[in-house]
């Protein structure tokens, strides 16, 4: 992946959830899925999942500005007899008889005509984390080496996990109820929020509501999921206020309340504040699709995720990935690296360290081929000797020396 394929402008926002209202919570083990309705659909914006030619099995190549998906187990060739590209079904011998066509996307969000736009779901926001800070330094510092001035961060790739492969979760999708108006969800793993997802109308989410065992998800959820069961959290109704039916209503809607405000402002709060670049894919009428990165804090949530939202700043249609605690490390260094133009003894003195350490810091990122390799070499000399220095201080006296 190359790089973005196509931007707008970008700046902070906080992601708007007013026209969205919170019900109460369902449980599955580790899973808590959070149904979100909407007070008035949006009517005159729709979602649905489209297939090729009634083939699921698809095959997406992109030209030098995008990113290539394909289906596992599948060969792109050119054996057909008008040369058009198919990919074959499993392993054949001799000349392939079963086979499938194979089509090109110039672009990750592309038209098919003027009132349709094809996007891959969170394959943009994905798009949008590679590509940070890709074209590698600004600068010719002399530590980095030639590959990282003449090929950047080229290859760039992160892990994530199918929704299949999270436990729990397709079971969880089967067995909960979704809501008459419901237009969204929010699924946490271990009480941890693990993806957002919103689409303009009730119909569209019943239609779309199995697809999310095949998003993405990243590693913590993952590992949440597997140890981490959720929270039971109990209402509490004051028998006192209680003489009627009409009061047990009434405490019943007091606790659904109470409930909506913790969890939009604590459960969901960090994914209200996550966004912090926003950029601009494409105008769909009056409406905007548009991707964002977050900040990178440390030790806090950072999701990347993609929008639609129209003139008024509603949204419409929303999709995220909670990056991990290695993936927001690398993010935050690429950040910082980008900020003080790639300059290392600038950049460790903002972060509060030395050229060496955040050069051996850059190595546990992944990113230890874009250094020299004598300057590599060079830090993990000067840190052998820091440690073994710190060693001969902190021995006693008259203790022997260890064994060569």
């Amino acid at each position: 992946m190359n790089g973005p394929t196509g931007l707008g402008h970008s700046g902070p926002v906080r992601l708007d959830l007013s026209g969205l209202d919170t019900r109460p919570a369902q449980t599955w083990g580790a899973m808590r899925l959070v149904p979100l309705v909407r007070r008035e659909p949006i009517e005159d914006l729709r979602l649905h999942a489209g297939l090729y030619d009634d083939d699921p099995a698809t095959t997406v190549l992109s030209d030098a500005t995008g990113c290539t998906t394909y289906v596992p187990h599948a060969f792109v060739a050119t054996w057909s007899d008008d040369g058009t590209p198919v990919a074959a079904y499993g392993t054949q011998l001799g000349r392939p008889r079963r086979h499938m066509p194979v089509w090109t996307r110039r672009r990750m969000a592309r038209h098919g005509d003027k009132s349709r736009l094809r996007f891959l779901p969170l394959h943009l926001a994905v798009e949008g984390f590679l590509a940070l800070h890709f074209g590698g330094p600004v600068i010719v510092w002399e530590e980095w080496s030639r590959q990282a001035v003449a090929h950047g961060l080229s290859p760039r790739a992160e892990d994530a996990y199918l929704g299949m492969e999270i436990r729990g979760l397709e079971d969880a999708l089967k067995v909960f109820e979704i809501h008459p108006e419901q237009c969204g969800l929010l699924l946490y793993t271990g009480d941890t929020l693990a993806a957002a997802f919103v689409v303009p109308h009730p119909e569209d989410y019943r239609a779309l509501h199995p697809t999310l065992v095949l998003d993405l998800y990243g590693e913590l959820v993952y590992d949440y999921a597997l140890f981490y069961p959720a929270r039971d959290f109990r209402a509490t109704i004051d028998e006192d206020a209680v003489s009627s039916l009409a009061d047990l209503r009434a405490e019943a809607l007091r606790q659904e309340r109470e409930w909506a405000r913790f969890h939009d402002s604590v459960m969901a709060g960090g994914l209200i504040r996550a966004p912090d670049k926003v950029e601009e894919i494409e105008r769909l009428g009056r409406f905007t699709l548009s991707r964002f990165l977050p900040a990178f804090e440390r030790k806090s949530e950072n999701h990347i995720g993609e929008t639609i939202i129209d003139e008024e700043g509603q949204l419409a249609y929303l999709k995220t990935f909670r990056l991990s605690e290695a993936q927001s490390r690398r993010g935050h260094l690429l950040s910082t690296l980008a900020e003080h133009d790639w300059s290392l003894p600038a950049t460790a003195a903002a972060l509060g360290t030395g050229p060496a350490a955040l050069g051996l810091r850059l190595e546990r990122a992944g990113f230890g081929h874009l250094l020299r390799q004598d300057v590599l070499d060079g830090y993990r000399k000067a840190r052998a000797e820091r440690l073994s220095g710190r060693s001969r201080r902190t021995r006693p006296a008259g203790a022997p020396s260890p064994p060569a």
